[in-house]
């Protein structure tokens, strides 16, 4: 038993050097930006710990077969879209997509491998006996998940014993933390051993399998519960207040997708034996099988409506695609429930292996470069622009530059030669800005100038202000500013004049003190706001509130004005300091 986890220490602290040196960048720190070496350091570690996660004693040829195929999906996926470094808006989910298809692959290739499939008499994938597919891979998540355990305890006892070392002046083991061959070999040490030391103690996996399921079963009724009663309080609310956050809507509402299907599966187990008898626990679970479908149908007109608003973009996509399988799994488990009602775990359980199977199928497509989302939200946000839906000014540049991959810079440079000036100048604009936040900062700006021209009141006369002074009051303009938080603005300024005076003040404030603010035109055309100067001493408390209601008056009344005064104040060094005084 020591023997083999000795064995895949070894091969592990090899895996973890050969990543290291595959990774390092040559002639300096950090990671190499070469695609090549990252995808085959990528192949390396995923080779070894797919390896290690699916090997048996029995068809040892086939496990390695499996994990050289597993390396190679996902190291292919690093090599066509770069390290982390250059990715795009949806290079992530392609890493995450191909991960995902290798997580489902193993328990279905362990069930195949393990010669269960032949006992179905041939009849294809079908016939995978779910009890088999549900412990592998149950087990290969508990594994790996106490595998990484251990590597945190091993980083945390190493750091513990560098730290006791250095307190009597030997710091080797503190110097051997700080490099990074050494992290690599001892990570990839530690996850070997754990593996090896735990696929030799198979009772202890299943052990600690029975109380993950336990535990996730007991919690089934309480999600249950305020699952259902979220769908009934939507029936008195109404879904306006989901569809206003829109942006979260869709996100939370797959999770709770995802937190059912977990908890439900856990309450059901594997078979009719190993289902849960309590029957909180199976109303609990029925509970969670009817509420995947409403909240799949309310995620997917949630994203339904952004897609409609704004067009599409790679996340929406993605988000399309997940609810798509959120909805596929209710729309099974409300099948099964119109089937067997409280029998429904029965025919449940081998539509979770067709689902398996599915899922895998779309996530490998999708970890590849021949969907590319994209392209799709590249022609999709043309589309709005050159039809008018939203204005040059308004478009998102940056994302259609930066997010939708070679596509959306493609787009970008063909509206650079657009017959439309305004998307022309634009376009070029685009191409023409260094980097994305530039880009982004321009949108910003547009949104700002929106929002200050929806509160400024303009005195004595109502018309338009220079762009170069509403730019200043924006940068540095107090409470009328960017980041405005008070309840009035009003700017006074005389067309065509070299100074402008900004004042504000808080709503619901009797007793605050106008924040004012003087701007002044340079000889170059800048608006800048004049130098702070000491603040007046305030009034007494009892006269804050009458003054504050007078000054408020006179300015609604317009009665603003900037004089010249002299005042009496204390000088050190030729310099003042203090407050001005009487």
């Amino acid at each position: 038993m020591a023997g083999a986890g000795l064995g895949a220490g070894v091969a592990g602290a090899a895996i973890g050097l050969g990543i290291h040196l595959l990774t390092d960048k040559a002639g300096g720190y950090g990671m190499t930006d070469d695609p090549l070496r990252l995808a085959a350091a990528t192949f390396l570690g995923v080779a070894g710990l797919s390896f290690a996660v699916v090997l048996e004693r029995v068809r040892i040829g086939w496990s390695a077969a499996f994990a050289l195929v597993a390396g190679l999906v996902i190291a292919a996926v690093i090599y066509w879209n770069g390290g982390p470094g250059r990715w795009e808006a949806d290079d992530g989910w392609r890493l995450f997509c191909a991960v995902l298809a290798v997580g489902i692959a193993g328990p279905l290739f362990q069930t195949i491998r393990d010669g269960a499939l032949e006992a179905g008499k041939g009849r294809g994938l079908r016939a995978l006996p779910y009890p088999a597919v549900h412990d592998h891979g149950w087990t290969n998540v508990v594994l790996v998940l106490l595998a990484l355990v251990f590597v945190g305890v091993v980083w945390l006892l190493a750091w513990l014993l560098a730290s006791l070392f250095n307190l009597i002046g030997i710091d080797l083991l503190q110097e051997l933390l700080r490099r990074d061959w050494f992290g690599w070999m001892m990570s990839g040490a530690a996850m070997g051993a754990a593996i090896g030391l735990l696929r030799d103690h198979d009772r202890v996996v299943a052990m600690l399998q029975r109380v993950a399921m336990l535990v996730l079963s007991v919690l089934a009724p309480v999600l249950g519960a305020g699952l259902l009663i979220f769908l009934i309080a939507t029936l008195f609310t109404g879904l306006e207040p989901l569809w206003a956050a829109t942006r979260d809507t869709t996100p939370i509402l797959l999770s709770a997708c995802a937190g059912a299907l977990i908890l439900a599966n856990a309450v059901i187990g594997d078979s009719p034996e190993d289902e849960a008898r309590s029957r909180p626990l199976r109303w609990g679970a029925l509970a969670l099988a009817f509420a995947i479908l409403p909240l799949a149908a309310i995620a997917a007109v949630s994203t339904g409506l952004r897609v409609g608003q704004y067009g599409l973009t790679p996340a929406r996509l993605w988000a399309l695609t997940f609810v798509a399988f959120a909805c596929a799994v209710g729309l099974a488990y409300w099948a099964a429930l119109a089937r067997r009602r409280l029998a429904w775990a029965t025919p449940a359980r081998p539509a979770n292996i067709a689902l398996a199977i599915g899922l895998c199928a779309v996530m490998l497509l999708l970890s590849t470069p021949i969907v590319s989302f994209g392209a799709l939200s590249a022609r999709s946000q043309v589309a709005r622009l050159e039809a008018g839906k939203v204005s040059p000014e308004r478009f998102d540049w940056a994302a259609l530059r930066y997010d939708f991959g070679p596509a959306g810079k493609a787009a970008v440079e063909r509206l650079a030669k657009s017959g439309t000036p305004a998307i022309r100048t634009a376009a070029a604009r685009t191409l023409d800005e260094k980097d994305r936040w530039a880009l982004a900062q321009r949108t910003r700006d547009v949104d700002a100038k929106a929002a200050f021209a929806g509160r400024v009141t303009v005195l004595p006369e109502k018309a338009p202000l220079p762009d170069a002074l509403v730019d200043a009051i924006l940068r540095e303009g107090g409470g009328c500013g960017r980041n405005d938080d008070r309840g009035r603005c009003i700017v006074r300024h005389v067309d065509g004049s070299g100074e402008a005076v900004v004042l504000s003040w808080r709503a619901g404030c009797e007793a605050c003190a106008i924040d004012a603010a003087y701007f002044v035109r340079g000889a170059d055309g800048k608006w800048e706001a004049a130098a702070e100067r000491w603040p007046v001493p305030p009034p007494p408390a009892e006269a804050k509130k009458a003054q504050a209601t007078a000054e408020r008056a006179a300015a609604e009344r317009g009665e603003i004005e900037v004089r010249q005064v002299t005042r009496r104040q204390v000088f050190v060094g030729g310099r003042p300091v203090g407050t001005v005084f009487e």
